[in-house]
This record gives C-alpha cells, sequence and structure tokens, in this order.
C-alpha cells in the first residue's frame, strides 16, 4: 500500500499515518472487488479533545495491490473515529460502485480537482471546526471523480442545540445504505445521537443526488422529540415488519421507511447493538443492545427488544455504564443466537443464562468453515468450546507481521468481509 506521508500540525506536533477503516465494491465492474481504504493520522482526535490534526486520506486497491487513486479530504475535515463515515455501494444499480462522504472545503479528488474554496481554513485555535460550509458528495469508484456534490444536511445550525458548545456532539455522523422504497438504494446519512438525532434519505439517480426525507428529533412534528437521545454509535438496517422495504433501526428508537418516527423505548444512548432474527421462535427481527444511563434504561442495561415495536423481551441487569454487547451463534445446543455483553453470564435467546461470560464481545467472525460463530477481539480470534464453557485461541494477529487494531478502545480490524466467496472472513 502507498502510505500517506506525515507531516507537522500549526501547532508544531509531528504525525504519521496508518490504515483504519475499511470497506469493498466492485469500482470497476469486473466482478472483483475493490478495497477502500481511510488513512488515519496519528494525532486524530476523539470529539471530546482539543488539538489539530493532520487531513484524512482515502485510497481505492484492487486485490492485487494495485492502487486506483486518493482522495485527500483537506483541512477543514477534523480526523477522528466519528467524523467521516464513508459509504462503498452501488447506488444506482449500474453495475459499479460509488464512494459517498461528508467532505468540506478543500475536499481534492482522485483527478485533482478541488471541491469548494481550496483557500479557507476553519479550523480553530483548538483545533475544531465550526463553521464553513459542509457538503456530501457521490465520488465515481473507478476514478473518484467527484460527480455531485450537495450541501449537508443537516448543516450544524448553532452549536449548543446539539447539546454542549465544543463540538462533542455535533459530529458525530454515522452512515448506512437501506432499500427504504423497497427496490433501490439510498444512502442514509445522520448526524447526533446522544442528544439530537437527525437522518436523512438520499438517491443516487442519473448522476443526481436528491434528498428523499429527513427525520430530526428537534423538528415540530409530533413525537419527534421523543427520539432525542434515543440513538446509538450506529445504525442497523433491516426491513422490521416486512413490508419489503428497510427501516433503520439506532438502538433505543428506529424511523420507519417513509422517514417518520417507528418507535422509541427511551432506554438511551448505547454503544453496541446487534439485529437480525436472534430468536428463531418469534417472527421478525429482534436487536440486543447496551445502554449507557441507568437513569434511562432503570434495570436492564443489557437487553434484547422487538425489533418492530420496541417491546421488551428479555435482559440482564446492571448498573451504570455497560460499554459491550455481543449476540452470536457459538452454542449449537440452543436454539438462536446467544447473548452476552460487559455484565452477566452469557445467555440464551429466551434470556437463560447458560454459561459464564466469554471475555470476547466485539466482532462475530465466520472463521473456519462451520456453522458456529467464532469472536473476534481487538487482534485475538477465539472460538467459543460450549462443551467447556471456555474460549480457545486460534489465532493471535499481532503475533503475525505486526497486525494492529483500530480506533483505540472500539478496537476493530479495518475490515471484517467475506472478499472471495468461500465463506471465510
Amino acid at each position: 500500500m502507498q502510505i500517506a506521508a506525515g507531516g507537522v500540525t500549526l501547532d508544531g506536533i509531528s504525525y504519521t499515518y496508518n490504515a483504519n477503516d475499511c470497506s469493498v465494491g466492485d469500482l470497476d465492474g469486473d466482478g472483483e472487488y475493490e478495497i477502500v481504504l481511510k488513512w488515519n493520522p496519528s494525532n486524530s482526535h476523539d470529539n471530546a479533545h482539543t488539538g489539530y490534526t493532520g487531513n484524512i486520506y482515502l485510497d481505492a486497491y484492487k486485490l492485487n495491490g494495485t492502487h486506483l487513486w486518493r482522495i485527500d479530504f483537506g483541512k477543514n475535515i477534523r480526523a477522528g473515529t466519528h467524523y467521516t463515515q464513508f459509504i462503498v455501494y452501488d447506488l444506482d444499480g449500474h453495475g459499479k460502485a460509488e464512494v459517498a462522504c461528508n467532505i468540506a472545503d478543500g475536499t481534492r479528488d482522485g483527478t485533482n480537482v478541488v471541491i469548494g474554496n481550496p483557500n479557507t481554513d476553519y479550523r480553530n485555535s483548538e483545533g475544531y471546526i465550526l463553521t464553513g460550509p459542509e457538503f456530501l458528495t457521490v465520488f465515481n469508484g473507478r476514478s473518484s471523480k467527484a460527480m455531485a456534490t450537495v450541501n449537508f444536511v443537516p448543516d450544524r445550525g448553532t452549536v449548543a442545540s446539539w447539546g454542549d458548545n465544543y463540538a462533542h456532539r455535533i459530529d458525530r455522523f454515522i452512515a448506512a445504505v437501506a432499500y427504504v422504497d423497497g427496490r433501490r438504494p439510498s444512502l442514509i446519512m445522520g448526524r447526533g445521537y446522544y442528544t439530537r438525532l437527525v437522518q436523512t434519505a438520499w438517491d443516487w439517480r442519473n448522476e443526481n443526488l436528491t434528498r428523499r426525507w429527513t427525520f430530526d428529533s428537534l423538528s415540530s412534528t409530533p413525537g419527534n422529540s421523543k427520539y432525542f437521545g434515543q440513538g446509538n454509535h450506529q445504525m442497523s438496517i433491516a426491513d422490521v415488519d416486512g413490508d419489503g422495504k428497510d427501516e433503520i433501526c439506532n438502538g433505543a428508537s428506529a424511523i420507519y421507511d417513509n422517514g417518520r418516527g417507528l418507535y422509541t423505548n427511551g432506554k438511551g444512548h448505547g454503544d453496541a447493538l446487534h439485529m437480525t432474527d436472534i430468536d428463531s421462535d418469534r417472527p421478525g427481527q429482534e436487536v440486543w443492545q447496551c445502554y449507557e444511563d441507568v437513569t434511562s434504561y432503570e434495570q436492564n442495561g443489557l437487553a434484547l427488544h422487538d425489533g418492530k415495536t420496541g417491546g421488551f423481551l428479555c435482559g440482564i441487569p446492571t448498573t451504570g455504564d455497560i460499554g459491550r454487547a455481543m449476540a452470536a451463534d457459538i452454542d449449537p445446543r440452543h436454539k438462536g443466537l446467544e447473548v452476552w455483553g460487559a455484565s452477566g453470564g452469557l445467555h440464551n435467546c429466551k434470556g437463560i443464562e447458560i454459561a459464564p461470560n466469554p471475555s470476547s464481545m466485539n466482532f462475530g467472525i465466520w472463521w473456519d468453515g462451520d456453522l458456529s460463530r467464532e469472536l473476534l477481539d481487538g487482534t485475538k480470534l477465539d472460538k467459543w468450546d460450549y462443551s467447556r464453557n471456555a474460549s480457545t485461541r486460534l489465532f493471535t494477529f499481532y503475533q503475525h507481521a505486526g497486525a494492529t487494531d483500530s480506533n483505540g478502545s472500539k478496537a476493530n480490524p479495518g475490515l471484517v468481509a467475506d472478499l472471495l466467496g468461500d465463506w471465510r472472513e
């Protein structure tokens, strides 16, 4: 790979670059995936921390390592886990994937064309970017040429309307793809979840980017205010009501396919969720979720709820901020998936404790080709041995080629995916 060159920030801090988050898509239509990789500077910051950062870059590579292009996001996009959520997907169904992302003045596409004003610098003395235009751009997957740019929705507005005055909460972005009309993909861009929660659906058709709908917990729409603070660090997409159209699950809330609120259970913000048919005895899908604020979740900081209604099904009594939740089929003796988290033991999908808690609770991975899932946490790959109620180490990535994980305490890989089609990730 072509590692991005480091530099020195305005306050004299040197930085280098590390490979970070990845996605895949068929960028050139040859039937094979390409990899889109984010280069993250060593001085990237969480939203809660002050400081300048180096630029963010996106690269594209063939699976044989051939470098295709590089996008430079410029100085007006701060580097950090929550700022740059890029989507790689065939958004118009023409057989080639596009790349979509939020950008700002000074972003340079892979054809060396600058979007917006290349000379403006909106960084304040603490490294935050609280002013200036914000855009949403769709890039050509093969060349990275910017094909369409629109104003990002929602804009910042008043910083305090997001819950603080220093941009901790305002710049919390999430993104996904959903088939909200049941036929073609839409781009879902989200901003905010600790307090104000906003999500916008965009359609990419005939090289035009148009807004389908916007949901805003701060709007005057009756009932929307109940969604204030009812979002996770991520969203999951699923057709929860069986009508062939996707809904957007935010953890303690969900947005209907038409952009209206579907439900909120009022349990508040959480760090992790898993949404699928967890309990095969029940119709539809379920959500396994951890929660942060005990005054909101009241008793069960780990809980399973109905994906269509938000109704409580079972849970694990806890206290305090529960930072991890995991759901995977790791014990074939029990129907459905097993669930666990940062408190309590391993439970079946009915909420019955069946074993002590597996220490790995970050990612599931189909590693060895059998019908049970393996567990990935940081650089450690484990398999749950249900006969012993204990984990067995399969592989330790940091012992090979100096492999490391990304994004601090989140300890995630760049990507987990079956790239080659052999039912192993």
